[in-house]
This record gives structure tokens, sequence and C-alpha cells, in this order.
């Protein structure tokens, strides 16, 4: 994940690439259906990480909505771009911080279209293989909702038999974008 800017064009029905306007991938061909309207425990709920010196929850606070690119692992890409569906839930991360843990909550404002940083050469995400004919990774399009008052760190996720089979709490998770059941959402959620 890079450094963001407030997102332009947000929530149209064309999604852009935010740096040329150019027309990535039309919103309204795209079958997942919207599930903001629906009870918490029939939504898809995820686990988003971002290092808080590139991209924390305040700045998504301040921008109100972002993209999310840069993601470079294909499990993660499948995720997001065949998984994810406008208005699922998502943990707010900060990764590599003092403490890890989760400091808010985000959820799914644009279905996933091709990360235009992988064929940006001046892009830390640079990828010489993906081109806007061949996209090969995917970024979708967060908004926020809400900044938790104390971040919810990894050592006290461990503490809580809850949680057993959480992606995150397993032995060498490290994957950026992960799948939450609801029932481990609404149990952090009572936990902040």
């Amino acid at each position: 994940m890079t450094k963001k800017t407030t997102t332009k064009n947000a929530g149209s029905e064309s999604d852009k690439d935010p740096l040329s306007g150019e027309t990535l991938f039309s919103s309204s061909k795209r079958g997942a259906p919207k599930v903001e309207n629906l009870p918490l425990s029939q939504q898809r709920c995820w686990l988003l990480k971002s290092e808080p010196s590139c991209y924390s929850i305040d700045e998504l606070k301040r921008d109100k909505e972002t993209y999310w690119d840069g993601v470079r692992n294909y499990q993660a890409r499948n995720f997001m771009q065949k998984d994810m569906a406008v208005g699922d839930r998502v943990f707010f991360y900060h990764s590599n911080a003092t403490p890890t843990g989760i400091a808010g909550i985000a959820q799914i404002s644009r279905l996933a279209v091709p990360d235009f940083t992988g064929w940006d050469p001046k892009s830390d995400h640079f990828d010489p293989k993906a081109g806007p004919e061949h996209p090969i990774w995917w970024m979708v399009y967060l908004k926020y909702i809400e900044k938790f008052a104390h971040i919810i760190p990894l050592s006290t996720l461990h503490t809580h038999p809850q949680l057993t089979g959480m992606p995150l709490l397993q032995k060498g998770s490290r994957l950026s974008v992960q799948p939450v059941s609801p029932a481990h959402f609404e149990y952090i959620c009572s936990l902040k």
C-alpha cells in the first residue's frame, strides 16, 4: 500500500485510473451484490494491513475514501478481485507499528479495478509484466467508518480463545488481505 491522496470521482459509475482519468472498468457490468443492508452474519468481512507510515487510519479518516493499491500477492489479489463486495466490512490493521493491531473499521465502497500502479514505472509497486491491456494486479476502494479509541493489539487478540481459527492469529500468517468470519468480526468489535 502506497501513500494516498483523496480519491477523485468516488462513487461514479465508471472506475477511473486516478492518474489519467481513463476508464478502467465499468462497475455496472460486474454482478457482485451490494451487501450493505445485510446483517453482519451474512456479510463477508476482511482485514487489510497497512503500515501507518505509508497510510494510516487517520489518513483514511481525513480522505473519507481511498483506493487500496500495491497488493502484490496472488491470494490477496484474488480476495479483492473475486470475493469482495460493496458493503463488506473491513478491519483496518496497522502493521509494522508499535503496537501492531486493529485501528478501526472501513467498508468496501467500490468493486475491484485494475491497479494502475502495476504499470506505472515511477511507482514502488511497478511490475513490468503488468499493463492496462493485461492487468495482473487489482485494487478495491475503501471508505472510512470508524477509528477505534485505542488500537486492539495483536498480542491482546492472541489471548482470546473466541478468536481460534482466525487467519491473522495463525502462525506464519503474513498476508496483507485476509478474510475474517462474521463471528470473529463481531467479537473483536465488542473489544473496542
